[in-house]
């Protein structure tokens, strides 16, 4: 007879082992031999040697399942546990499009031509800018794309960033700490994490720093390798703040730059640094602009509208 302990890390232990441990009741039924206490974090079996390592092996499969989208139902363990391998069941051109499953199986993909084109950049590219107005999916893309390549263990880091400019606010005037004042500027790129990554791993991701989210400034002096940089809002970045983000690329890392020239907040004595970075970066080899405009709008359908009207006012 052997034991052995199995912790979960990283991840909900509810999501692995089911509401009420309906999940370990259908590992129970295969491995009827061995004995499976699930509690905690952790599963611990007791049986024959060859028993426990077969169900540790299975279990990996279970876990790799959920790391990949985010669910595990009692159907994706009975497919596993009888094919012993994770099968992508949907081969459609759609399946092959999907950049991340998130949590309960959300599919998160590009749903525009120029949202494809944006994944199909930062493919090819190590450097990629995508200019739109609001509500394109710039940063959600963009966001999603770091997130496929972390998933898929490409890179080691998520570094996401914003200048902390918006109209009309003022940092010092509202309360609390330093990471309360920011939070506010910060909460799109938390809200497209939520949307692609389990609670309790986002919840871990953020305090061991495997994903960061801070300031533009804080972005000085530093070598980021093996990581996808993505710079949000950056019509708010000087020229010099430009420059030094694009400078801090390391081995094996991807910059993603997103922004939206006509709204631009600067106090009118800054001048934004990506026009002038269009200009001056054109043409390089592994840079890459990709364009959106109202066609790639997802939010409500007046949007587009809207930004028809405006376009056409500042003509």
């Amino acid at each position: 007879m052997g034991e052995k302990t199995i912790e979960l890390e990283d991840i909900n232990p509810v999501d692995i082992f089911g509401v009420n441990n309906e999940n370990i009741a259908v590992l129970k039924k295969f491995f009827p031999k061995i004995k499976i206490i699930a509690r905690g974090n952790s599963i611990k079996v007791i049986g024959s040697v060859a028993q426990i390592d077969l169900f540790d092996n299975k279990l990996q499969l279970l876990i790799q399942h959920y790391n990949k989208y985010s669910q595990l139902t009692k159907g994706n363990i009975n497919r596993l546990l009888e094919n012993g391998r994770i099968l992508n069941t949907n081969t459609s051109k759609a399946q092959d499009e999907v950049l991340v499953y998130g949590p309960n199986g959300k599919i998160v993909k590009a749903r525009t031509a120029n949202q494809r084109l944006l994944v199909a950049a930062a493919q090819n590219n190590d450097m990629v800018f995508a200019i739109g107005p609001a509500g394109t999916g710039k940063t959600y893309t963009a966001v999603a794309i770091a997130v496929r390549a972390l998933k898929n263990k490409e890179i080691k880091k998520i570094v996401l960033t914003r200048p902390a400019v918006e109209a009309g606010e003022n940092l010092g005037f509202l309360p609390g700490d330093l990471k309360e004042k920011l939070d506010p500027y910060l909460q799109p790129l938390y809200d497209a994490l939520r949307d692609m990554i389990p609670a309790a791993k986002l919840k871990t991701y953020l305090e061991t720093s495997v994903i960061e989210i801070a300031p533009l400034a804080f972005m000085r002096g530093r070598t980021l390798d093996e990581a996808v940089i993505l710079l949000d809002e950056a019509q708010n970045a000087t020229y010099g703040q430009l420059k030094m983000l694009l400078t801090r690329m390391g081995k094996s890392a991807k910059i993603i730059v997103t922004g939206d020239v006509t709204q631009i907040d600067l106090p009118k004595s800054q001048a934004s640094g990506l026009p002038q970075v269009q200009k001056i970066l054109k043409g390089i080899k592994g840079i890459e602009f990709i364009y959106l405009d109202e066609h790639d709008v997802v939010r409500h359908e007046l949007v587009k509208k809207v930004i028809k009207a405006f376009s056409k006012n500042e003509k």
